[in-house]
């Protein structure tokens, strides 16, 4: 079987021990262990975790940087770095190097992320077998105002109510 890679998004500001961290810590090591890679912003925050989760459980992790932020360093569970010049180049790489996107808790970058590959699956432009991944209940607000206006908007999402579904969404798109 080809090495999958699964693409992870989610807040650059996650600390130790708070629930988005935990979150993606978690997400990162159950994916290492079903021999998934996982490819994040590769800094710190939830992208810290999911490569410290994925690299305890012996996982490759591609930490996408960019040469924008002076000073930022990849995280120390990077396996491969990628370093672009760009915000817009940093996402479409991470979106190129998934085959399937977990949206764990975030800020705008996050709704950046999420907005993009959604809006490109909604248009037929990102393939229909990468499933879009949004874990507990954070991102439900948003699902809820974005059905006002267009009710079958969610057809591209799945909503993982713990990591385990997480999983199963990945491995049955």
């Amino acid at each position: 079987m080809a090495e999958k890679t699964i693409t992870i998004f989610g807040t650059g500001r996650a600390r130790p021990g708070g629930t988005a961290y935990t979150m993606a810590y978690s997400v990162g090591k159950i994916l290492a262990h079903a021999g998934f890679n996982i490819a994040n912003g590769g800094y710190g925050g939830t992208m810290l975790a999911a490569a410290k989760g994925a690299a305890e459980a012996g996982g490759k992790i591609i930490g996408v940087t960019c040469s924008a932020f002076k000073g930022s360093e990849a995280n120390k569970y990077v396996s491969r770095e990628i370093v672009t010049e760009s915000l817009d180049e940093r996402l479409d790489t991470l979106l190129e190097l998934g085959q399937a996107y977990v949206v764990l808790p975030g800020g705008t970058g996050t709704l950046l992320e999420l907005a993009k590959v959604w809006e490109l699956k909604n248009k037929g432009f990102q393939e229909a077998d990468k499933p879009i991944i949004l874990v507990g209940g954070f991102w439900q607000p948003l699902l809820d105002l974005i059905a006002t206006d267009d009710p079958d908007s969610d057809r591209q999402i799945k909503l993982a109510e713990n990591i385990e579904q997480v999983l199963e969404f990945i491995s049955n798109p």
